[in-house]
């Protein structure tokens, strides 16, 4: 009986829908976030909307991360994934065919919205496993699959271009795309069912760390994906690398998941989440060299310092949960990322009129964490130490 029960739990939970449309929806989303920017000037639009335009998509992830659970919980999980793959769609349409900064604002706001549904719904979908070994290779899969399609799309830079509409229309194509598994495969999705909320004293006890993590996870990326392709492009002078540079980086937050899956339950994860940020910070160093063979270490670097801390967080926050609070955890990592990723852009900004700007923001975001994580660790283990 057990083994029949297993076997339908199983089923009910497959993975082939949400690891199948993740990777389809991550290489038009990579593609697409790196295009926006690159792409301004081809809509006659002012390339300082390009930070505005990264906070408020991530203001609209913010917004969106605590309504998700209400959404899946009365129409399933797969009927949600294709209700936000279309709405995103819509609004690549909307900025296509009305291109003003208003349109476009709003657009990348609504998108914003949905794009946390999307990774909500996969998450949850994907992290609602019996055992904790299970939650470990399932985020594995997730972060390989959504990493490994937005390396691949930021490639399409270099070989699509970043003007005229036809970028927009393959980035469309590919949002129909990531719907049909969820449209032609009908079993598999998780009951809602199994959906509870987090109490607010369970809430309170949520490791600090990990939303530190996923804050600082935010602040990293929100301006790497909305300012350092203008920043390679026109600071660095890179203009022809800078696809595949951002590629680079992506391809460094695939390549050190397996890595981070390894280490996580081998090491304290606040010496972990340490340990990749002082990595980042001398990532940050290499990138100020002007060798391709520097540059090219240092922003694979990045992007594995980067990417690593968001995967380490969320598993800190879920170690000691039961499977029907990973929603609730995986909307309360996620709403921690969108703060930092809203605060990012707008204070990375702040940094331009200086030499190296935007490095020396990333730079001081890695070394910062460390030297607090790092410290925190030391005072954790300090009466462990000091025992007889």
């Amino acid at each position: 009986m057990e083994n029949i029960a297993l076997s339908q739990s199983t089923q009910k939970n497959s993975i082939f829908v949400p690891v199948v449309g993740l990777s389809l929806f991550a290489l038009a989303s990579g593609y697409l976030m790196s295009l926006i920017p690159l792409s301004l000037t081809f809509f006659e639009l002012n390339t300082s909307l390009a930070p505005l335009l990264a906070s408020i998509f991530y203001f609209g992830l913010l917004l969106g991360a605590p309504c998700i659970a209400s959404i899946v919980t009365r129409i399933g999980h797969s009927k949600a994934f294709i209700l936000f793959l279309n709405i995103l769609l819509c609004s690549v349409v909307a900025m296509i065919l009305v291109p003003q900064s208003w349109m476009w604002l709003l657009s990348r706001f609504v998108a914003g919205f949905v794009v946390a549904g999307v990774f909500v719904v996969v998450e949850s979908w994907l992290l609602m496993a019996d055992t904790q070994k299970q939650r470990a290779k399932r985020l594995g899969l997730y972060m390989t699959a959504l990493y490994g399609g937005t390396a691949i799309g930021q490639l399409a830079i270099d070989y699509l271009g970043t003007t005229g509409h036809l970028p927009y229309l393959v980035i469309m194509g590919l949002l129909a795309a990531a719907s049909l598994p969820a449209l032609l495969v009908k079993r598999g999705q998780p009951q809602a069912s199994e959906q509870h909320s987090i109490s607010l004293a369970v809430l309170k006890k949520l490791s600090k760390s990990a939303i530190l993590g996923c804050l600082v996870s935010g602040f990293l990326l929100g301006p790497i994906y909305g300012l350092l392709p203008i920043y390679v492009s026109q600071d660095m002078g890179l203009d022809q690398q800078t696809g595949l540079f951002m590629a680079l980086i992506i391809m460094g937050g695939m390549l050190v998941q397996p890595l981070v899956s390894y280490l996580s339950p081998r090491m304290h994860k606040n010496g972990l989440m340490a340990a990749f940020c002082l990595l980042g910070t001398a990532a940050i160093f290499l990138l100020t060299q002007h060798s391709i063979v520097s540059l090219s270490i240092g922003f694979i670097l990045l992007g594995a310092c980067a990417f690593a801390l968001y995967p380490i967080a969320i598993s800190l926050a879920c170690d000691n949960l039961p499977t029907s609070q990973i929603v609730s955890a995986t909307q309360m990592m996620l709403l921690s990322y969108s703060v930092g990723s809203v605060i990012g852009p707008l204070v990375a900004i702040s940094f331009e009129q200086m030499e190296h700007g935007l490095l020396l923001y990333l730079g001081a975001s890695f070394m910062l964490t460390s030297i607090y994580l790092g410290g925190k660790l030391l005072v954790n283990t300090r009466p462990r130490l000091s025992a007889p």
